[in-house]
């Protein structure tokens, strides 16, 4: 299946980004013979700051496969920034679908046309205290293994040096290297030809955030820890300490208020 043209807004965006990027941002970039030179296939990105969608996509823009991201469906909808977001190819979600699989089923139809679809798969910043990749969600595996297409493996680090997740200021000086680097695909064969359960899902998640933590460990020099951060354990984790919490103070009180009235 050929590839898709790159198009005039997609190299609009890219006369106004890459300037400043080159100028702000060394580059440390391998893995690109990894990239697909044709057919649909899907690139599985960590996620450690708010600035480095653009730094990736400088990344894959440079091997000539450029990526459609996932974005909210009202981003599409109104000005100068919907007109740049359907001219670029960006992939709306509607997020108000109770079907998990129509959810993407724009993201099907993509790969299915020879697109590359960027996924995000933690599905936010890392929330993790040394910044490695959490627990990810469903929806890389769900497409890929809809399509059967391939699973690129990307791990980035350097944007968030520039600016730390959650941070509001840029630290630019010294000037900062984003480094990446794509792996071969993630073998997901063994989950081919298998019902799509919750469980199948998770476990193929599980192997493409493993592979993404290996390039991670390889860019950094240094060992992940053993287990990977769960937003939804942590989260689960603070409600219990606030029901508990909550639960003392209102003994304090009753047994306050029973003492004052005898």
């Amino acid at each position: 299946m050929p590839r898709r043209r790159i198009g005039f807004w997609y190299r609009f965006a890219a006369v106004l980004c890459k300037p400043p990027l080159v100028v702000l941002i060394k580059r440390d970039w391998r893995g690109m013979e990894n990239i697909p030179a044709e057919g649909g296939f899907i690139t599985a990105v960590n996620h450690n700051s708010h600035i480095d969608p653009l730094a990736y996509a400088h990344y894959q823009y440079n091997t000539g496969r450029v990526p459609r991201f996932l974005a909210k469906s009202g981003l599409f909808k109104k000005g100068f920034v919907g007109a740049a977001m359907r001219g670029t190819g960006q992939i709306p979600v509607y997020r108000e679908t109770t079907d998990a699989l129509s959810a993407f089923r724009a993201a099907i139809d993509a790969v299915e046309r020879g697109e590359c679809v960027a996924f995000y798969p933690e599905g936010t910043l890392t929330r993790d205290p040394g910044q490695w990749p959490m627990t990810g969600k469903t929806g890389a595996a769900r497409v890929a293994l809809q399509t059967r297409c391939p699973v690129i493996p990307i791990a980035q680090w350097g944007a968030n040096e520039v600016l730390p997740p959650y941070a509001t200021r840029p630290d630019l000086l010294p000037r900062k290297t984003h480094r990446v680097l794509a792996g071969p695909p993630v073998d997901l064969s063994r989950f081919h030809d298998r019902e799509m359960t919750p469980e199948l899902l998770k476990e193929a998640t599980e192997v493409i955030m493993a592979a993404i933590t290996r390039l991670l460990e390889e860019i950094r020099g240094e060992k992940a820890p053993g287990a990977t951060y769960d937003p939804r354990q942590e989260r689960i984790e603070q409600r219990r300490t606030t029901t508990a919490q909550n639960g003392r103070t209102q003994r304090v009180t009753a047994e306050q208020e029973e003492g004052q009235s005898t």
